[in-house]
C-alpha cells in the first residue's frame, strides 16, 4: 500500500478554455487531516472535485487509493459538496438511510451517534431544518462512511460559531486516522487549525505552499493564517 492516499501529477484543469488548475503536483499521506486554503477562485473547489473523480484533469494525471480518480472511485471517498444537494422533502432518519442505501461502507450506527452528537432530531424534514442544522446533517453524511478519503469542500461556510466548534470536534471524534484521511477546504483557518496534521495554499490555480502545522509553528513561528499571507504575497 502506497504511503500517499492520493497523488496529482502535472494536473492541469481548464473550464472553456480558462485555467482554473496551472500544472499542479502534491501527494497527500494518509492518516491526516489536510486543509487547502487560499482565496476564492483559486482553484480549491477544483482540486477536491478532481480528487473526487467528478471532473477530469485536461492533463496530467490523479490517484486515490493506486486507482484513476473517476466517478467508479466513490467507494474509495466520502465527498462533502459545498453545494446543498439533501432532499428536501425527506426528515433526518430518512436522509440517513438513504445514504445507508447508497454506499456499502455507510455505518448507521455511527451515523446514529453522530446524530445525538450533533442533536438533530430524526423526524424533522430536511426543508425544515436551520442552515446550520443543515451542514450538521451533511457532514454526518460524510463522516459516517468508512471510506479511505474523506473530502470536505467549505464544510464550516456560514455556520455560527458554536456549529462550527461541534462540527470540528465531530471530525476529530468521528474519524478513524489509522484508517482515513480528511482533505478539506476552509476559510475558517484559525478555527480548524489546532486540528490539522498539514496544510497546503493555492492561489491562481497554483500551490504556493505546503507543510506541516507543527512545522510552520515551531520553525517559522508563525500562525496559519500569517503562513497562508505570506505564501500568497510570494
Amino acid at each position: 500500500m502506497s504511503k500517499h492516499i492520493a497523488s496529482f501529477s502535472n494536473v492541469t484543469k481548464k473550464y472553456l478554455g480558462q485555467i482554473a488548475l496551472n500544472n499542479v503536483s502534491f501527494d497527500l499521506p494518509r492518516g491526516k487531516i489536510i486543509a487547502l486554503v487560499g482565496p476564492n477562485g483559486s482553484g480549491k473547489s477544483t482540486i477536491l472535485k478532481l480528487t473526487a473523480g467528478l471532473v477530469h484533469p485536461s492533463q496530467g494525471s490523479v490517484t486515490v487509493n493506486g486507482k484513476t480518480a473517476e466517478r467508479r472511485i466513490a467507494a474509495e471517498v466520502a465527498y462533502l459538496s459545498e453545494l446543498d444537494v439533501l432532499y428536501p422533502f425527506f426528515t433526518v432518519a430518512e436522509t440517513i438511510k438513504f445514504n445507508a442505501g447508497l454506499f456499502a461502507d455507510f455505518d448507521e450506527q455511527k451515523a446514529q451517534e453522530i446524530l445525538s452528537f450533533m442533536q438533530l432530531d430524526p423526524n424533522k424534514k430536511v426543508r425544515h431544518l436551520s442552515k446550520g442544522n443543515r451542514g450538521r446533517l451533511k457532514i454526518l453524511l460524510a463522516l459516517s462512511r468508512r471510506a479511505p478519503l474523506i473530502l470536505l469542500d467549505e464544510p464550516l461556510a456560514g455556520l455560527d460559531p458554536v456549529v462550527r466548534d461541534s462540527i470540528i470536534k465531530s471530525m476529530i471524534s468521528y474519524l478513524n486516522l489509522q484508517e482515513q484521511t480528511v482533505f478539506l477546504s476552509t476559510h475558517e483557518v484559525s478555527e480548524v487549525e489546532p486540528v490539522l496534521d498539514l496544510v497546503i495554499s493555492v492561489h491562481e490555480g497554483q500551490i504556493k505552499g505546503m507543510d506541516e502545522v507543527d512545522h510552520i509553528r515551531e520553525q517559522y513561528g508563525l500562525s496559519l493564517v500569517e503562513w497562508m499571507k505570506e505564501t500568497l504575497a510570494k
